[in-house]
């Protein structure tokens, strides 16, 4: 555990049991000893391979909070099976009440003479013995340890901020159902009006057969039509 004056920050290191192309996750517990409210900000070096939930919050006086940090599907094992990426925890004293909508980035910036407290965190990958790759014949311990995470200066210059999950491809799987769902309706629907004009066509040449005439303009109308019709649905499909 990493102590400051505004938060408690456990575990001190993220650790990730490492496969490859699945989607792992680790969680923190920021603990706030304090009689106030402590917002808080998660910045990463590499924000494209992780997604973080809360990346930034309040945490409430003597209470506590969880972020859980999710690193995406890799696809290869990493240089030297280990890991350079780092985590930057910023915390800061809030007004009371303050919820995570007041939360500004101006509230965690230094020179505006802010008291902004700092964890740096490492990322640590554990493997086991069947997801680890072998390196002419050495073992690889059950955990490849960083280095512990330091309080206090960090420089935040390297750290980027973790972006907020977006939802598009959400919105864009939503309309894909809809539009299929009203593919299949249509569709649906142009069967039936064939199977419909075919029991109608059959009627009608059991009637003309019965009379002895020839064919009727009817008919043939009736015939073009289930042409167009039959035509539109394997075009569709």
């Amino acid at each position: 555990m990493s102590t400051g004056d505004l938060l408690n920050v456990d575990p001190v290191e993220l650790k990730f049991p490492f496969e490859l192309k699945k989607q792992i996750s680790c969680s923190l517990q920021l603990s706030n000893k304090t009689d106030y409210h402590v917002a808080f900000k998660v910045k990463t070096t590499n924000p494209k391979k992780y997604c973080v939930r809360p990346n930034t919050g309040i945490v409430l006086p003597n209470s506590t909070c969880e972020v859980i940090v999710t690193m995406q599907a890799q696809n290869e094992f990493p240089a030297d099976m280990q890991c350079k990426d780092k985590f930057l925890l910023q915390g800061v004293k809030a007004p009371d009440g303050a919820t995570p909508k007041d939360i500004t980035a101006e509230m965690f910036n230094r020179e505006a003479r802010n008291v902004v407290e700092e964890f740096k965190l490492r990322v640590v990958y554990v493997f086991s013995s069947q997801h680890t790759p072998a390196h002419d014949g050495s073992e690889v311990g059950s955990s490849m340890r960083g280095s512990v995470s330091d309080n206090g200066q960090a420089n935040a210059s390297e750290f980027v901020n973790v972006p907020k999950p977006r939802s598009c491809c959400v919105y864009f799987c939503y309309w894909l159902c809809y539009a299929n769902s009203l593919h299949f309706v249509e569709k649906n629907k142009a069967i039936q009006q064939n199977n419909k004009l075919r029991q109608e066509l059959g009627l009608l040449k059991r009637e003309i057969s019965k009379s002895g005439g020839g064919l009727s303009f009817m008919l043939v109308m009736l015939v073009g039509l289930i042409g167009l019709i039959t035509g539109y649905i394997m075009k569709r499909s």
